[in-house]
């Protein structure tokens, strides 16, 4: 009974937001009708670009899949992501160096440049400026990836990754404020691949029948399952120690992301107790908020416990007024990467290959 309490003012809430989803969806429809009629015009470029991006407001494994294609393309091709910069304090055009903080780039950028040093990451606003800038700067350049863009219209990518969360399809979703989408699920017609992330590893071939009728892909499109692989638990501070035991062990879930719940699940499985902590996605932590993260950890009782946070996170935990705070917790970090089974890793890694070869 508590359920159904809860569930029905629920939607009656969402049920209200539906005139203001109809109006977001009329002036986004006529946004990009505008572009399609050449009204609005859209920019293209010589070298070969690549789109990862969704229609819904976040949450469906971008940065993961960037990372994928780093890795792909970056032993043989001259590699540049692009990107908003989201909540970062600086403004226009700006290339990271290995001292440049979320602060000064947003999460994901510097979470890019950490992993991958020679990796030529800028943000930019406007993605135009921003590539032809990065073509001024480096001359060799031979792939920009362009991070959260797939409604940038005023640049046309050669390749376009549309990412749509198993637990959220957007064809089950709503336009924004009563949904997630950015745009209308027709928006999905400009992806050269549709990319269905986070699925279980072992989808059944129904499961995936289903779904691939559903989004009634057209013949110039691909549609590919990944799922996320977890990797090992990396210390954030040099004077903590791993867990022993995880089922005797509770965790601290500590997430500012769109999606904590497939960690928060994974986690689950591995620890005896989940403790969740969550803040809004790309959450600025300040002083404050770690006191209060250290006061909530030491009100756990159970002697074995540990802090967990997500890598995109840990980004934004590393700014030097919050590492007092910070080495008071044993913190650690879980890496991520998006994946696929064979044969589609195989078919997946082929089209991109030859996309980059071509162009």
């Amino acid at each position: 009974m508590r359920k159904n309490s809860y569930f029905y003012p629920m939607q009656a809430f969402r049920f209200l937001l539906v005139p203001l989803s109809w109006i977001y969806g009329i002036i986004t429809f006529i946004r990009n009708k505008f572009y399609d009629w050449g009204i609005f015009k859209t920019h293209e470029f010589n070298s070969s670009l690549i789109c990862v991006g969704n229609l819904s407001a976040g949450g469906t494994g971008k940065t993961p899949m960037v990372e994928y294609l780093i890795e792909l393309l970056q032993k043989n091709y001259a590699l540049a992501t692009l990107s908003r910069g989201y909540k970062r304090k600086t403004s226009g055009f700006y290339i990271a160096d290995a001292n440049s903080t979320a602060q000064d780039i947003g999460d994901e950028p510097r979470q890019y440049k950490q992993k991958f040093p020679d990796l030529h990451v800028a943000v930019d606003a406007k993605r135009k400026r921003g590539i032809e800038l990065l073509h001024q700067n480096f001359k060799n350049l031979d792939v920009v990836l362009l991070d959260d863009a797939f409604q940038h219209r005023n640049v046309k990518a050669g390749m376009s990754i549309l990412l749509t969360d198993y637990a959220n399809l957007f064809f089950e979703d709503s336009m924004l404020p009563a949904g997630t989408l950015r745009e209308s699920a027709w928006g999905m017609k400009r992806a050269d691949i549709i990319v269905v992330s986070k699925t279980p590893q072992k989808l059944t071939p129904i499961e995936r029948r289903i779904i691939i009728k559903k989004i009634n892909a057209f013949d110039y499109q691909h549609v590919y399952f990944s799922f996320i692989r977890y990797g090992e638990l990396i210390a954030a501070t040099t004077d903590v120690i791993l867990p022993e035991n995880k089922k005797v062990t509770t965790v601290l879930l500590l997430c500012g992301i769109a999606n904590p719940t497939p960690l928060k699940e994974q986690l689950i499985l591995e620890y005896k107790e989940v403790v969740p902590l969550f803040y809004p996605d790309h959450f600025d932590f300040k002083v404050v908020d770690l006191q209060e993260i250290v006061k909530q950890f030491e009100q756990i009782l159970n002697p074995n416990k540990v802090v967990i946070t997500t890598e995109k996170d840990w980004m934004r935990l590393q700014k030097m007024d919050l590492q007092e705070w910070v080495k008071k917790l044993p913190l650690f970090y879980v890496p991520i990467k998006t994946d696929f089974n064979e044969p589609e890793k195989e078919e997946f890694n082929s089209q991109i290959l030859n996309y980059v070869r071509t162009n």
